[in-house]
């Protein structure tokens, strides 16, 4: 048994470590090495080989850092030592270097952090000096990582999202603009549904006991919690384990569709609540008891367009790539999904169309979406 272990082992080590020439290889800067991990993340979403990332980074003072140091040292050993299909840059401009070693089996993670901990170890003992190691820190971080290992529910591996927590120019000008259309638009319809509010949450006290805006806690981009406003559509200190079992179904493409009062085709929701109220079924079938939400948008948390932003017991049902729609763009009001057939596909084709909507967006795709909302709320196949 030993000895098949130290076979495995050897094999493993065999595979990781496959020696090119270190002429042939590049080494890619920030930007492109950022690009080449979130391309790695879309890849192993689909054929399940996860990634190791390695970070050297340079612990030196800031102002030592612009002098030859020992990562040029390490950067020639690495390129040596790592395989055609693995790739190397740097992660900070002369102050990380990032090597990703793609392609690795499903399996004892253990095992395989073990194995490139080793062969690195070596590899750098044989090029760098002690001191010169003493002024490095290595990390290891593996993808698919655990979400909200801390309980907060977010990804706690901010390496592995390098792209999206660092924005090159470009998308931080185009961030810039949403954010513009998003203060400007929530304020001009807090503004002109004044009257409206005050109607409702005259007609919520009347009909039920409790307060008139609904709380809930959703997760938003990146993760991050936030208090997610509605007007309140149900009775109080009602029981949520129907929906959370439903939904959880719904993720996983096992519910089934629920009868729709629209037009005779199948929705996937939940129809016929007995825990809505008269009001609230108005507040619904009209998309009123979103209107709060405005408020989200004003601080930042939701934008006008976006994604519809997730329960924290539906993102702890997702699959991997299901978790690009919570990291990608802010979630929104309105959306692709909600003027395209909203509850009528299932959860895979909504994620689909929210990162569709995330690599595809402009102003004139948010302008195209919210002019589409009102009829889409009318016919009763999307919602704001």
């Amino acid at each position: 048994m030993t000895q098949l272990r130290e076979e495995s082992t050897r094999n493993l080590a065999d595979q990781l470590f496959d020696p090119v020439s270190a002429g042939k290889r590049e080494v890619l800067g920030e930007e492109t090495f950022s690009r080449m991990i979130a391309i790695e993340r879309k890849r192993t979403e689909r054929s399940k080989q996860p990634f190791l990332l390695m970070l050297l980074e340079d612990e030196r003072p800031q102002d030592s850092r612009k002098k030859a140091g020992p990562l040029d040292s390490m950067l020639s050993a690495l390129l040596l030592s790592i395989r055609e299909t693995d790739v190397i840059g740097w992660f900070k401009d002369r102050e990380a270097i990032g090597v990703m070693y793609t392609g690795l089996e499903p399996g004892d993670k253990n095992s395989t952090l073990s194995t490139i901990q080793s062969r690195v170890s070596a590899t750098l003992g044989d090029s760098v000096t002690f001191d010169q190691l003493s002024q490095v820190k290595i990390s290891f971080h593996f993808f698919p990582d655990d979400w909200g290992s801390d309980s907060s529910g977010r990804p706690n591996n901010p390496a592995l999202y390098h792209d999206l927590l660092n924005p090159n120019n470009d998308r931080r000008s185009v961030l810039v603009i949403k954010r513009a259309m998003d203060i400007a638009g929530s304020a001009m319809m807090l503004g002109l549904c004044a009257p409206i509010f005050a109607m409702i949450a005259v007609a919520i006290k009347m009909t039920s006991k409790g307060p008139i805006l609904f709380r809930q806690q959703r997760v938003g981009q990146y993760g991050q919690h936030f208090t997610f406003l509605k007007f309140r559509s149900m009775q109080v200190n009602n029981d949520h384990s129907v929906h959370k079992e439903y939904v959880t179904k719904f993720i996983a493409s096992q519910a089934s569709k629920q009868p729709s009062s629209g037009n005779g085709e199948g929705v996937y929701k939940l129809t016929s609540d007995p825990r809505v109220t008269r009001v609230g079924k108005f507040l619904r079938r009209t998309s009123l008891d979103e209107l709060p939400q405005f408020l989200n948008v004003l601080k930042g948390e939701m934008s006008l367009v976006g994604p519809r932003p997730p329960i924290p017991y539906e993102l702890a049902a997702y699959q991997t790539w299901h978790r690009r729609r919570v990291l990608e763009v802010k979630p929104g009001i309105t959306g692709l999904w909600q003027v395209t057939g909203r509850s009528r596909v299932n959860f895979d084709e909504m994620v689909r169309l929210d990162l569709r909507y995330a690599t595809s967006w402009s102003p004139s795709l948010d302008f195209t979406i919210l002019m589409r909302t009102p009829l889409a709320v009318i016919r009763g196949e999307g919602a704001m």
